[in-house]
């Protein structure tokens, strides 16, 4: 019989501020995209569909891309496993664990709720517009001066 040897497993080495620079670094990114995030919440809830909204938009896509475009995996994530963290989905964050783990399943009811709201501002502004703009279309040709009655 054969025995296989195996090596002794080596243990990483850990690069403790390079650690906590990832860590902070993606915290402070994960602080600010949350912000964007809050902010629509905020403005779809209120009908403030605005440029501020469209910049917070743009962010918040822009990071579900680069999560998407990595596996659904955060690219930080495995900076900070090879300065030493040990292996899980979001090692590298200050965050309760229970939370880090769910951002995903948090975040997609919550960017469809914003995507409604939004909608549902634009499509309300689109009907406002076209009954302020009725009466002329009525009259004549859009754009083109009412006639006026005799």
């Amino acid at each position: 019989m054969t025995s296989r040897r195996t090596e002794p497993s080596v243990p990483r080495q850990v690069h403790a501020r390079r650690l906590v620079l990832i860590r902070g670094v993606h915290t402070a990114a994960w602080f600010s995209i949350e912000s964007c995030v809050g902010y629509l919440l905020w403005a779809g809830a209120t009908g403030r569909s605005d440029r501020r909204a469209g910049v917070a938009a743009a962010v918040v896509a822009g990071e579900c891309l680069v999560f998407a475009a990595d596996g659904f995996r955060c690219p930080l994530t495995g900076l900070a496993e090879r300065a030493g963290a040990t292996s899980g989905s979001v090692t590298d964050i200050y965050l309760p664990a229970w939370f880090a783990r769910n951002l995903p399943a948090i975040h997609v009811p919550l960017l469809v709720l914003i995507g409604w709201f939004h909608r549902r501002t634009l499509h309300r502004r689109r009907v406002q517009r076209r009954e302020a703009s009725g009466p002329a279309i009525q009259r004549g040709r859009r754009g083109a001066p009412a006639l006026a009655a005799p």
